[in-house]
């Protein structure tokens, strides 16, 4: 099973920009994507068509704003036992539950330049974790999707110049730390662990041009369940976003 996990900023945006050749040439069994951008009254005026896949949409209520989506081959879908959205009006995160575990596609939080968001990012962590916990006395989970922030200074190009930044700052680390300490893994990291590749670069001053970016997409899996991975990789030299997608492969 191949699961991809891609922050398009923006569904009809990535989609002018080659979306579906990517998923004609990729083939992912399950696709999570973040950043969505629209709201259910204009995605029902629109003719979207992924061919062989069913959608699974969780919109943001403010229009052209976050959102989550899975794309689920037509083949897999039916071996979807149940699908759940963790209740956010800013449609941050869903859940499918197949035999084996639970896929949980988040947009995690920005805490934003000025750092306003920072306390609803720290309440938004600390409750989706509760919650990851509770699903994972049942089965093992994955976690994936753009957790908005660079865990360890290898994480980032300039971590010296970002330090207090958003995405960069002590309390988003130590977050992420705890997610780890409970027992989820960092499966990139645990399979390359002095690997430098980053999934976000700034659109300003041809950051991605020059590979001056960020790490900041990840997919965390349950201890248990790292016996069932195959690989981890990211492909960053996929355009459309100014994140890239990444890539798990299970046994």
């Amino acid at each position: 099973m191949i699961i991809t996990s891609w922050n398009v900023n923006g569904i009809r945006a990535v989609i002018k920009k080659g979306f579906l050749d990517f998923l004609k040439k990729e083939k992912p069994d399950i696709l999570c994507l973040q950043e969505i951008k629209i709201d259910d009254t204009a995605r029902n005026k629109e003719n979207f068509d992924f061919p062989n896949y069913e959608e699974f949409w969780n919109s943001a209520e403010r229009k052209g704003y976050s959102g989550t989506m899975i794309l689920i081959k037509n083949s897999l879908s039916k071996k979807i036992i149940s699908k759940k959205i963790f209740s956010n009006n800013e449609g941050r995160v869903q859940i499918i539950e197949l035999k084996k575990f639970f896929l949980i596609n988040v947009y995690f939080p920005n805490a934003n330049r000025e750092l306003s968001r920072l306390p609803y990012k720290m309440e938004f962590n600390k409750k989706l974790l509760k919650y990851i916990k509770s699903l994972e006395k049942k089965k093992p989970v994955i976690v994936t999707g753009d957790f908005n922030v660079a865990h360890q200074e290898m994480d980032l190009a300039r971590p010296k110049a970002n330090i207090g930044n958003a995405g960069f700052t002590d309390e988003e680390r130590n977050s992420f730390q705890e997610y780890l300490d409970s027992g989820l893994v960092d499966i990139f990291r645990y399979l390359n662990p002095k690997k430098i590749q980053y999934t976000w670069w700034s659109y300003r001053a041809g950051a991605r041009p020059r590979n001056i970016g960020w790490r900041i997409d990840y997919f965390c899996v349950s201890k248990k369940f790292i016996k069932n991975i195959k690989n981890s990789y990211i492909l960053d030299k996929i355009m459309g976003s100014d994140h890239c997608p990444i890539v798990l492969k299970i046994k």
